[in-house]
């Protein structure tokens, strides 16, 4: 009986072993299978050859473009932020952080991206006489159409490669005005579009203090020009008394990594970290901390940012919320912070890849999570409208008699509570206490 127990128990054994076992091989195989790289090209090219010589309509594609397009999914594919740019989108990103292009003048908001989605195309902003403020664009506007295409599909990148082009060259835009419920369709003339990243409330590079010495500087992206345009607004504010400073970072998408570190570093003591990167390569790994160049340690401050404050933008606030040394105003950041590395390739083309992840000085992760501001203050979307309305200076022709007086009276509360924090940090360091501990206790009651 013993022994049939026993040879039972042993068959059973047996039994599980070899169906686990092969299991186990099975799984081994079928994961060497997968990291088989040469296997998994030679289907690539079988599946690339029978395009080529089976597809209905083979004589309308090539190799170039079907290998493109190969490349254009397989990096899309990583992440939302990846992506495989041909050579005239190249040439264009190098063109946007130089600072000049070819364009009708506006500035296309990511309020609404989701990531990995199609955007409604809004405009964030029009430019002071630019193509577009000359035609009526104004903030607010939802771009359906561009050259008789439907924008349904689009992302971000789609809409800025055809609105560009060469100085001279017509693009038809079809807009649909949100406050009317009106569609219109307006013919533009490109022309070269030289971009500020440094401007102040009304856009001329003025930067005039308010009657409490009170400075102004908005930063709309992050630019080869960025550091240098904020030291030269900070220089003239500074020569007319300034007590106080309102960065404002509300719709920047971000830009340079290099220059969301020098303009952190212009508030901050020598040696102090400004950003971290965490990767899998070594050279992708690295530590910013600032330089001690041209510092000022001791100016209040209060940054506004929103859901349209992404990337380098969210670098900046977040690395000087976390070192207490600014007031963070506004609502929820956007929640891009990772690296993306440009690799370019042979062919004029290059690669927009994913290589780090930024964290701030206390090793808080920017990605899929934003910045939290220190005092919660909300706008609504036509509050939003009017006001960058306003703040672009453009005409108001396009505008019925009801929504120009909304823009004459619009107000920022934003802007005003940022305002109304700083007169009172002001007031507590004539007592003699730290700039930065008056500045984390006035964000304090906003955080119970």
């Amino acid at each position: 009986m013993k022994r049939r127990f026993f040879l039972g128990l042993l068959v059973a054994v047996l039994g599980l072993n070899l169906l686990f076992g092969t299991r186990l091989y099975l799984s081994h195989a079928e994961t060497a299978t997968k990291e088989n790289a040469y296997e998994n090209i030679e289907l690539f090219t079988r599946v690339l050859e029978t395009i080529r010589q089976n597809y209905v309509d083979g004589g309308k594609i090539s190799y170039q473009q079907l290998i493109h397009a190969a490349l254009r999914g397989m990096v899309s594919s990583l992440d939302p932020h990846s992506e495989f740019m041909e050579a005239r989108k190249y040439d264009d990103m190098r063109k946007d952080t130089e600072g000049a292009f070819g364009g009708v003048g506006i500035v296309i908001g990511i309020r609404t991206n989701s990531p990995g989605k199609g955007v409604t195309l809004t405009v964030s902003e029009t430019m002071e006489d630019t193509p577009a403020g000359r035609g009526g664009i104004t903030a607010g506007d939802r771009i359906i159409k561009i050259n008789g295409q439907t924008t349904e599909k689009f992302n971000l990148e789609d809409a800025v490669r055809r609105l560009r082009g060469k100085p001279g060259t017509d693009v038809t835009v079809t807009i649909f005005r949100p406050a009317t419920e009106q569609e219109s369709e307006v013919k533009l003339t490109r022309a070269v579009i030289k971009v500020s990243s440094v401007r102040d409330q009304n856009g001329r590079g003025e930067y005039p203090l308010d009657e409490n010495k009170i400075g102004y500087v908005r930063l709309r992206q992050f630019g080869e020009q960025t550091s240098a345009e904020l030291e030269s607004a900070l220089v003239k504010l500074e020569k007319s008394g300034m007590k106080g400073l309102i960065m404002d970072l509300r719709d920047n998408p971000g830009g340079l990594l290099d220059q969301a570190v020098k303009v952190s570093e212009k508030f901050l003591p020598r040696g102090q970290l400004v950003v971290s990167t965490e990767a899998r390569q070594v050279a992708d790994i690295a530590k910013y901390t600032a330089s001690g160049r041209n510092p000022r340690p001791q100016l209040p401050m209060v940054i506004l940012v929103n859901g349209g404050s992404a990337s380098a933008s969210e670098i900046v606030a977040g690395c000087l919320q976390d070192l207490k040394r600014a007031v963070v105003l506004g609502e929820q950041s956007f929640g891009k912070g990772s690296v993306q590395s440009i690799l370019p390739l042979s062919d004029g083309s290059a690669l927009r890849l994913t290589t780090a992840k930024y964290y701030t000085p206390s090793h808080k992760v920017i990605h899929e999570k934003g910045i939290t501001p220190d005092v919660v203050v909300p706008m609504t979307a036509d509050e939003e409208r009017f006001l960058a309305i306003k703040r672009s200076g453009a005409p108001l022709d396009a505008l019925d008699a009801t929504e120009r007086e909304r823009v004459a009276k619009a107000r920022d509360p934003q802007l005003d509570r940022a305002t109304d924090m700083l007169k009172g940090i002001l007031l507590y360091d004539k007592q003699g206490k730290p700039v930065g501990k008056v500045a984390a206790q006035a964000a304090e009651p906003a955080k119970k």
